[in-house]
């Protein structure tokens, strides 16, 4: 480092070089003056004023050195000052950003807090769901235990038709497991005047032929399984018609119950023949909702059967109502008449009452000249006398 005029500059610097440069230039014009001031007088007075005009232009370039570093200082301060606004600007920058991802990171960690609340919620519902399928499916295969047996199957068809006649009928409308004459006892019997007279319901449900034909695969397999659903079909259908349809204690005709829509639907959709053989037999297939339907018309029937039977009885009570209106209507004309002689006595006691209260009005005033002529009575002329 080398300082010139309060300066310090590298000795690599382009200026010190430029400025050494000059001097080794002076020093050798220098030793080439005083070595041709040996030789020549004459050559020494352009000597001189060279050597004057080299002594300005180092005056120069010192000025111009001098300058250069005022320029130099001057840039240098005005580097500081931009340096420490850019670190301001860029502390403000830095403190912005890290304040914007602080917010950032902490509504996303919000929104991420919220979302895994909300997905264990569905987890919790997704949980609640499988426990209620998987109890769903063991009510499933309790249903399947229930149905693959014969006697639990003819109880569950029991407990929904009574269900049904529950809702559909009055108590005293019916009666269940009823024993009939032969010995036989119906599921339920529907007490119907007569005619028609009391209908038995039987609940039957040939559940094996119609897995039989639903597991069917082959042409010749759901053939077998159709053979074995009418079959089926045409014993429950004889054997009601043989138990519960009997002359003059029942209704000439049963209904079998099946507590499924869908064996309902596959007879008469594919085995309309034997909803015609129950025709004919007199034994009509019904289903959960044809079996509410059916109930519902024999409780209208029941309806109008129990006002028929007490239409005796509303007409002696229609009559004793029109003796009554007719009492009523002669004590209603006996009061009109009271009433009647009530005003007309109110009537007479009000001119009275005028009469007194004019008369009152005249003594007050001691007009006794209006009075007179009313109560004063002739006198005799010997009186008078």
């Amino acid at each position: 480092m080398i300082t010139l005029f309060g300066q310090s500059y590298a000795w690599n610097d382009p200026e010190i070089l430029l400025i050494g440069g000059a001097v080794l230039l002076l020093v050798a014009l220098l030793v080439l003056i005083l070595r041709a001031a040996g030789r020549s007088a004459r050559a020494a007075d352009p000597l001189m004023r060279e050597i004057g005009w080299l002594a300005q232009r180092v005056q120069g370039l010192s000025d111009g050195q001098e300058r250069l570093a005022g320029g130099l200082h001057h840039v240098g301060e005005n580097q500081a000052v931009s340096q420490t606004a850019m670190l301001q600007v860029m502390e403000q920058r830095l403190a912005e950003v890290s304040r914007q991802m602080n917010e950032s990171l902490h509504g996303t960690s919000t929104r991420t807090a919220r979302s895994l609340g909300e997905l264990q919620q569905r987890l919790e519902t997704i949980d609640k769901a499988q426990a209620n399928i998987e109890k769903l499916s063991g009510n499933v295969l309790s249903l399947q235990d229930i149905l693959s047996n014969k006697q639990t199957r003819g109880a569950f068809g029991e407990i929904q038709l009574h269900d049904i006649v529950q809702k559909a009928l009055p108590k005293d409308a019916y009666s269940l497991q009823a024993t009939l004459s032969n010995g036989k006892r119906a599921d339920c019997l529907v007490h119907l005047p007569n005619p028609p007279g009391p209908i038995a319901i039987d609940a039957k449900f040939p559940l094996e032929a119609y897995e039989a034909l639903r597991r069917a695969e082959t042409p010749r397999a759901l053939q077998e399984a159709a053979v074995l659903m009418r079959g089926a079909v045409r014993q429950h259908i004889r054997a009601i018609s043989e138990k519960y349809i009997l002359e003059g204690e029942t209704a000439d005709g049963a209904l079998m119950f099946l507590p499924s829509e869908a064996v309902y639907a596959e007879l008469h959709a594919n085995f309309p023949e034997l909803v015609r053989e129950g025709f004919a037999a007199r034994v009509w297939i019904v289903s959960p909702t044809t079996c509410m339907a059916t109930l519902n018309t024999m409780r209208a029937v029941l309806k109008d059967a129990r006002m028929r039977e007490q239409a005796g009885a509303i007409r002696k009570e229609l009559a004793e109502l029109y003796k009554d209106v007719e009492r009523l209507s002669d004590r209603v004309g006996n009061l009109d008449r009271h009433f009647g002689q009530a005003a007309k006595d109110i009537e007479e006691i009000r001119i009275s009452s005028d009469k007194a209260q004019r008369r009152a009005r005249r003594l007050d005033n001691f007009d006794f000249e209006e009075l007179a002529p009313q109560s004063a009575t002739p006198i005799a002329p010997e009186a008078a006398e």
